[in-house]
């Protein structure tokens, strides 16, 4: 039976606890080799940690109900704790200490979290959300481009604005549009870029609509993106953004990225006041919508579709319904 310790870190990627939790792991293992195993090292991007730590907590209970460090370090499979317990550990059992100035970690954080995200080969854009005149932060998405390349170039570009005038003469961009449609414990919706906004219009960067590129992603979780449709191979530039999982879109929706930062904007979203699920502020997106490089740091019987000629609503400020199809 080995008996040798094994050390797991999981933690938020981007929190410089991670990173003295990361590196006093490895520390151990470098000066003990003969004692540890190699340690487990597990970073994660925001809306992942977070779905982590509620699973774990339900699982472990007890005190962890109120743990709120953004990492938690294993000994053997059992919690130990954050990185200070971890540090005092390493301390009072091995005499072994780790540290470095703050500008370490920082500098360690930022270049660990940039490489991360490049070694995905996946492309990510962000949007800067406002709620009636206040901002309240940002949404970054992570595009599945090997999976829907067409797609998630049709999301990036419109978050650019790269491709120009759509064909009916109106800016392919989504800055400065709306989300006109929120559902509770279903998905929050935005994308009309058509001058009038009634939450019926918008185009594509490749025309009017384009075709359903690939089902292979599934509505499993919170926070997956996918286009808004109405029918069969009609994508333009309505996005949705789902708020638990919703399975029954399998199939009938394109989903082609997630959120993988941003869990408090998506919650002041979810949580904006309404009238049939229509915002009665304005929720403006992409205020400052772009991609991202290194220096930016319910019910199935419900169907999300558009349905033409639908009256908006008249609440302050909002935008017309629309459903995840356009």
């Amino acid at each position: 039976m080995d008996s040798k310790v094994h050390i797991e870190i999981v933690g938020l990627i981007k929190d410089r606890s991670f990173h003295v939790a990361k590196s006093i792991a490895e520390g151990l293992k470098q000066k003990f080799p003969e004692a540890f195993l190699d340690p487990k090292i597990r970073p994660l991007l925001e809306f992942d940690w977070h779905t982590y730590l509620c699973h774990k907590k339900r699982e472990l209970r007890g005190e962890v109900w109120q743990y709120s460090s953004s990492l938690m370090c294993f000994l053997n499979g059992l919690l130990l704790g954050n990185e200070r317990d971890f540090a005092s550990w390493a301390k009072n059992q091995w005499g072994f200490t780790f540290t470095r100035p703050q500008a370490f970690y920082m500098a360690l954080t930022e270049d660990y979290y940039t490489k991360h995200l490049e070694k995905s080969g996946h492309q990510f854009v962000f949007m800067d959300i406002e709620i009636a005149g206040e901002a309240v932060g940002r949404l970054l998405f992570e595009l599945f481009s090997d999976i829907c390349p067409k797609t998630s170039k049709n999301f990036e570009a419109l978050c650019t604005g790269e491709k120009g005038l759509s064909q009916s003469g109106f800016p392919l961009c989504y800055k400065g549009s709306l989300f006109h449609r929120i559902v509770p414990n279903g998905w929050v919706q935005g994308g009309d870029i058509s001058p009038e906004r009634k939450g019926n219009g918008g185009e594509s960067i490749y025309g009017p609509t384009f075709e359903d590129e690939s089902f292979a992603v599934s509505h499993s979780k919170r926070g997956t993106l996918g286009m808004a449709n109405k029918g069969p191979h009609s994508n333009g530039s309505q996005f949705y953004i789902t708020l638990q999982p919703t399975l029954w879109m399998d199939r009938t929706y394109v989903a082609f990225g997630q959120v993988v930062e941003g869990v408090d904007v998506l919650k002041r979203l979810e949580e904006a006041q309404t009238c049939n699920e229509r915002p009665n502020q304005k929720v403006p997106h992409d205020l400052s919508s772009r991609k991202w490089s290194a220096s930016e740091q319910q019910q199935q019987q419900r169907r999300p579709e558009t349905q033409d000629g639908e009256e908006a609503v008249k609440s302050s400020e909002s935008e017309p319904r629309r459903f995840p199809r356009r």
